[in-house]
């Protein structure tokens, strides 16, 4: 990270010169990695303990090369777009720099303002040789860990970085093939749930390892030389793509705000604004005006920041394509350090994930409202996610029951909006009720659309969902809800959805509305209440289709008196 005139500044210049190599190699290139990095990911579900990694999806696999430039990411979740470079850079200077890496070495290091997430997020890094060429790449994996000795098993109230979990610096797990056990037994020293970080951690470094066997394997097929142009040239297809698309927005600074409800301990809300500068093929993505560093956990690593726009800008211009490092290059980040977007030690960083969502929506929402036709309208823009920490009565084990949930989108240029998650988690995947009801001590009472919830307009937003269930034995709660005080906005004049809403009833029926909460007590009895927001309508709600109106109103999205009054025209035949 360089100094700009008191800000940070990052942008990769494109590639320039003539290939020798034919487009038809460059694509089996191309998804040779693809399907190396996918490899990774199966290896990585598939061995797993925790189900935050195998069935949430909660961790990223990738390939870079000897420059630390991505070859292929595997799609999981896109909050870790493109971060794991800068973990790769930090754990390499961590360990004295690439002179002192060796075949067979595999790298740990979690510190946030690094790896861009909170310290449960591990990133575990294999240099990759190859005999007589040396240094090639690395093959890196980042997941999260189930506990990693924080404060709490999950934290919304940290007020310092060394309250979020046990820090690695960059520092050798493996050193030429054989494991460091003191690096190994410190991790697991500092885990309440050492079984489970075991099994993590083993599958983290099969998996780097699977993906540095493909690499060797795709380069050897190619040869060294072959391969690196294949690959600038596969840079070089990326950036023009990118480029392509942004040449058909109007030259201008493109302005959006979001907010969050607080910052986990001061109770003030927070208002963002950032601004997408776009100078014909060039977008420029600026987080100067943005909160100074915030006293709780919602500071976003620099890392993170320039994941939130890579997520946003490949959202709107990649097309569906998976990443690598030339789609990026058109890309430029202004930050402040010391902002709420560019924290330094020791500055928590435990919630990091809700400023990247904001940020998200800030830039998807600049773009709604200004050019007609690319964005859909906001969503509830936010993990929604409520849960509860307890022990199994029988064997002491600790259980973990918090998942992140879907909210309302808007509504589409071209349709309705859908119940999906959030951009940063958009490959996720809802708890299954009877593997939940198995396994945990919850029990479901309400999983159900809620009538007249979304924002209306040409096309709806969709509907809010309420997820509810009843706790059966006592426990912790930990609540991490957000935007329960702005509901999503519609865009083109349509009108917002319902914002998210938690709800505590304890056993005797009492109610109470809920926001963050870490390690409150939570009686048998007590049921969770949660209402994942509507999202906002795309569009004039007059101009809606009749027949969508009805459709509707059949299927109890909403009701009677609720069509009548917002889409007259639908009974006016």
């Amino acid at each position: 990270m360089s100094a700009v005139s008191a800000a940070t500044a990052v942008s990769i210049p494109g590639a320039t010169g003539c290939s020798r190599v034919d487009p038809t190699t460059t694509e089996i290139v191309r998804q040779s990695l693809n399907s190396a990095a996918n490899q990774m990911k199966r290896t990585l579900m598939r061995t797993a303990f925790s189900p935050i990694i195998f069935d949430a999806l909660d961790f990223a696999v990738a390939l870079y090369d000897r420059e630390i430039r991505m070859l292929a990411q595997s799609p999981t979740i896109p909050a870790f777009m493109g971060t794991l470079s800068f973990c790769v850079e930090a754990a390499v200077e961590g360990v004295g720099g690439t002179e002192c890496l060796e075949s067979g070495d595999i790298l740990i290091y979690n510190v946030p303002y690094g790896s861009g997430s909170h310290a449960q997020d591990l990133a575990i890094i294999a240099p990759v040789f190859i005999e007589d060429v040396g240094l090639v790449g690395y093959a890196v994996s980042k997941a999260h860990q189930f506990d990693i000795g924080a404060k709490n098993t999950y934290c919304t109230d940290t007020t310092d970085v060394f309250q979020e979990g046990v820090l690695f610096p960059g520092v050798k797990l493996f050193r030429a093939g054989k494991r460091v056990d003191d690096i190994y037994r410190l991790a697991l020293a500092n885990s309440r749930a050492p079984k489970a970080m075991i099994g993590d951690l083993h599958a983290q470094e099969v998996c780097v390892k699977v993906g540095a066997e493909a690499l060797v394997r795709i380069i050897r097929r190619f040869g060294v030389e072959l391969f690196h142009e294949a690959v600038e040239q596969m840079y070089t297809q990326s950036e023009r793509a990118m480029r392509s698309f942004f040449e058909r927005i109007p030259d201008g600074r493109y302005v959006g705000h979001s907010f969050l409800d607080d910052d986990g301990v001061s109770g003030q809300r927070i208002e963002l604004e950032i601004a997408v500068e776009v100078i014909g093929s060039s977008v420029t993505v600026d987080y100067r005006n943005v909160p100074d560093v915030c006293r709780g956990p919602v500071n976003c690593p620099f890392p993170s920041t320039v994941s939130a726009s890579r997520v946003a800008i490949m959202m709107l211009a990649g097309g569906g394509s998976e990443p690598n490092e030339g789609h990026f290059r058109a890309l430029k980040i202004l930050t402040q350090p010391n902002s709420m977007f560019d924290p330094v030690s020791p500055a928590p960083c435990y919630l990091y994930g809700w400023g990247l969502t904001q940020a998200i929506e800030a830039i998807f929402i600049a773009f709604a409202e200004k050019v007609p036709g690319i964005m859909s309208a906001e969503s509830a823009a936010d993990i929604a996610s409520v849960g509860v920490v307890a022990r199994n009565p029988q064997s002491g084990e600790l259980l973990d029951f918090g998942p992140a949930l879907p909210v309302g989108h808007g509504g589409r240029p071209d349709g309705d909006g859908s119940v999906l998650f959030v951009a940063g988690l958009s490959n996720s995947r809802a708890p299954c009720i009877e593997l939940t009801e198995a396994k945990l001590p919850v029990r479901y009472q309400r999983w159900e659309f809620e009538p007249d919830s979304f924002g209306i307009g040409r096309y709806r937003g969709a509907p809010a969902w309420n997820h509810d269930w009843e706790l059966l034995q006592d426990g912790a709660l930990i609540s991490t809800i957000d935007r329960t005080k702005d509901p999503s906005r519609g865009v083109q004049g349509g009108a917002g959805g319902m914002p998210n809403r938690f709800v505590l009833r304890d056993g005797d029926g009492h109610a109470r509305e809920m926001g963050r909460a870490t390690d409150a007590p939570l009686a048998k009895g007590a049921v969770v209440e949660i209402r994942c927001g509507g999202g906002g309508g795309y569009g004039e709600a007059r101009d809606r289709d009749p027949q969508s109106v009805l459709a509707d109103l059949a299927d109890g999205l909403m009701t009677e008196p609720f069509a009548r009054k917002h889409f007259p025209h639908a009974f006016n035949r």
